[in-house]
């Protein structure tokens, strides 16, 4: 199940339809991407609940999907890594098969910026500005930034059967270091498990697959790793 980036106010089926082919065809798996609801219409939480309810119902309707319940992943980018980083604590939670996760450039932490924040805020596609924007209208005035459900980096302490993980980062990406920081945490509490960090590439380059051979070659590792997860 796919979530896409956007930073919780751009971004649709559309937006992520090259990718999710590229996933799809390489991975060898059938994609079910999800058009969650938007900010500043939908604040937190609806892009949670959605994601999570979407998960549920894949679940659930594994088999008229024509999928596996046992082989059931989640993933996206950016604002979607985030809620897909939620999504697979929800599921180990509440004891919910999902057997990967896929986080590319994932937001995790909406309380602290970061270092690659500072150094790549401007002039690196992500800016400061959008950032600051995007979060003022996905999050009400009075949220609790270190809500986990908000900043999974605030999770006090991660459930039993947390899926493996696959984390992707950008070299040149305001989101680098809160992304590495989450591997971290979650290599420190045992989990398996890899992070992949394409040190050239900025924020973004998750969706150019139809131009250019560099950014769609690091795309067709990241799903060669999402197929070895599911069938190997």
């Amino acid at each position: 199940m796919f979530l896409h980036g956007g930073g919780m106010i751009y971004g649709d089926l559309e937006s992520h339809d090259g990718p999710c082919r590229l996933l799809a065809e390489r991975g060898d798996v059938r994609v079910l991407a999800v058009d969650y609801r938007l900010s500043p219409e939908h604040v937190y939480p609806a892009a949670v609940d959605d994601s999570w309810a979407a998960y549920q119902w894949a679940v659930e309707h594994a088999d008229a999907l024509g999928a596996d319940p046992a082989r059931i992943a989640v993933g996206g980018d950016s604002a979607g890594g985030y809620l897909s980083a939620v999504v697979a604590i929800k599921a180990a939670e509440a004891g919910v098969p999902c057997r990967f996760q896929l986080l590319v450039y994932p937001v995790t932490n909406f309380a602290d910026p970061s270092g690659s924040r500072s150094m790549f805020g401007r002039g690196f596609y992500l800016t400061d500005e959008f950032i600051d924007l995007a979060d003022e209208l996905y999050l009400p005035p009075g949220t609790d930034r270190r809500d986990p459900l908000v900043s999974v980096a605030y999770t006090e302490k991660l459930p039993e059967g947390l899926a493996p993980a696959l984390v992707v980062t950008a070299g040149f990406d305001p989101l680098r270091d809160e992304g590495e920081a989450w591997a971290r945490r979650l290599f420190d509490e045992g989990l398996e498990v890899s992070l992949r960090r394409y040190p050239g590439f900025i924020h973004g380059f998750f969706n150019v697959v139809g131009a250019g051979r560099t950014q769609r070659a690091a795309v067709t590792e990241i799903a060669d790793r999402l197929k070895s997860a599911l069938h190997g």
